[in-house]
């Protein structure tokens, strides 16, 4: 039996080979969203109905959930990296492109809980180790000396999974609230709360 696509979801359409690049964009964007709203563990005939394919579509490009995930998720990294590099980069800068990500979707903030030592051993996938140590990386770059984030080994990552657990609330600016109130009670400065470049 067929499932019925909810009334908000489009319905798949087969352009054939000629379209690839602009349904892979697709996947990607409809994962990001019900990764967003749903966490990692959303499935992937969700994703298909959102881009308007069907899932042979999505299998051709991402053959399992994990390639999918890390397609999404390599995004958000990327954009916190890029943020890094910038000439005029800081800290609180690129904590505020961190918290805006943080704000934007569950499945990034279960990517911020994880721990590189631990992949493989816990259940957490490589790839969310991974891209955790690369978001630590970024911004380890401009940690100072002395900031109350480089006072320990781990107080940076387990700084930012505090306030990634204070992230809930039903609508965005609830959630970058909650975020900016934890920071501050950590008596950590962010900078304004947007994507790279935005």
């Amino acid at each position: 039996m067929s499932q019925q696509p909810l009334p908000d979801e489009r319905r798949p359409t087969n352009d054939g080979r000629r379209v690839a690049g602009r349904n892979r964009a697709a996947l990607v964007t409809a994962a990001r969203e019900i990764y967003a709203e749903h966490g990692l563990g959303a499935p992937l005939s969700a994703i298909a109905r959102r881009a308007g394919v069907g899932q042979g579509v999505l299998y051709r490009h991402f053959p399992d959930r994990t390639a999918v995930a890390t397609a999404v998720l390599d995004e958000n990294v990327r954009e916190i990296e890029q943020a890094a590099a910038a000439p005029d980069a800081d800290i609180a800068g690129v904590l505020g492109v961190l918290t805006w990500h943080q704000t934007e979707s569950a499945a990034f903030i279960s990517v911020l809980h994880a721990d590189g030592a631990a992949a493989g051993r816990s259940g957490i996938p490589e790839y969310a180790a991974d891209l955790s140590r690369r978001v630590e990386r970024a911004l380890r770059a401009h940690l100072p000396d002395g900031h109350r984030l480089a006072r320990a080994r781990d107080d940076l990552m387990i700084a930012v999974a505090m306030v990634s657990g204070a992230v809930t609330g039903p609508t965005r600016e609830q959630r970058e609230h909650r975020a900016l109130a934890a920071w501050r009670l950590l008596g950590v400065e962010v900078g304004p709360v947007r994507p790279f470049g935005g």
